[in-house]
């Protein structure tokens, strides 16, 4: 299931660590160690696998990669065993997908099947269109599931979708969400207000929305998109803004038209690790534990991120 390997792991340190401290009230810190050691800004336990497709679902079909659990590391490689949920991951504007390789990495890691579409790279892209084609990503995981000879066969959750995006992406994400009740779960990197409107899709949706932003974001900048979205929506949301982050620190490399930030992109992506990984694994209701993270003391209080909420 699910993470077994690790939750076996930290059992038995637990266990150990009882046995030589001979505390007999070491069962009541157990909660919090095991939240300590399921940290969701470090790697998972699945080994990271890819595979470049076609997807033709919906009556949509384009290119893209799909990054998912493993049993080794690599391209092609096995499905890891078990039921794993899906994600549909939009790029930015112009922005090639290996632009967000070790955030899609990392959800793989974490045994989250990420479908990433090519589509839409253009100067003149179609929102809308984009929106269509992150849902198409989640109908393509469902027949894929069903379909014999397919990696993917057996291997997904179908109950377990979310979508997610960086920038164009982010606002497209809303968009795909608003339509498909499918989406159990939206987090977004930088969302930007798209055409039709980005802000309109999140005041009429119904699954959790996460939206974070960079306070020093100089392309599509907190107030003008992230906190409207956020307003926009009636619960079930919060806005995480990382102090310094920048629009472009949400990729692996800055480009021409880029712009910076008082925080390095290193630590910028470990806490987008962190924040996004926990929302994804607690609201698809893979792992309670995280709870804190998401809307306890611990989000509250993550040292540069600043939290708004309505649970």
């Amino acid at each position: 299931m699910f993470r077994t390997l690790m939750r076996s792991m930290a059992a038995l340190l637990l266990g150990i660590a009882a046995i030589v401290t001979l505390a007999p009230a070491a069962g009541a810190h157990q909660p919090t160690a095991a939240v300590q050691a399921f940290d969701p800004s470090t790697t998972g336990s699945f080994p990271v696998a890819y595979t470049d497709v076609t997807v033709s679902a919906a009556g949509r079909s384009y290119s893209a990669r799909v990054w998912y659990p493993g049993t080794t590391a690599g391209a092609n490689a096995p499905v890891a065993t078990g039921n794993h949920p899906g994600l549909a991951f939009g790029h930015g504007f112009f922005q090639a997908i290996t632009q967000y390789e070790s955030l899609l990495k990392h959800y793989a890691s974490w045994g989250i099947i990420t479908v990433v579409p090519k589509s839409q790279g253009g100067l003149f892209p179609n929102h809308s269109a984009f929106a269509d084609d992150l849902n198409a990503a989640l109908t393509w995981l469902t027949t894929q599931n069903t379909t014999s000879g397919s990696r993917f066969a057996d291997r997904v959750d179908t109950t377990k979708y979310a979508v997610s995006g960086h920038s164009m992406g982010g606002g497209a994400a809303l968009l795909a969400a608003s339509r498909n009740p499918a989406v159990k779960s939206v987090t977004t990197l930088a969302a930007a207000e798209t055409n039709p409107s980005a802000v309109t899709a999140s005041s009429v949706l119904s699954a959790p929305a996460q939206f974070v932003g960079g306070s020093a974001d100089t392309i599509a900048g907190v107030a003008g998109n992230q906190q409207k979205m956020y307003d926009a929506k009636a619960s079930r949301t919060q806005l995480r803004v990382i102090t310094g982050g920048f629009h472009c620190g949400f990729e692996d490399s800055s480009g021409f038209g880029c712009d910076s930030g008082s925080v390095s992109r290193a630590v910028q992506l470990k806490l987008t690790y962190g924040v996004t990984t926990s929302w994804l694994l607690y609201t698809l209701g893979l792992d309670s534990s995280l709870q804190d993270q998401v809307w306890g003391s611990a989000a509250q209080n993550l040292a540069g991120v600043v939290y708004s909420a309505k649970p």
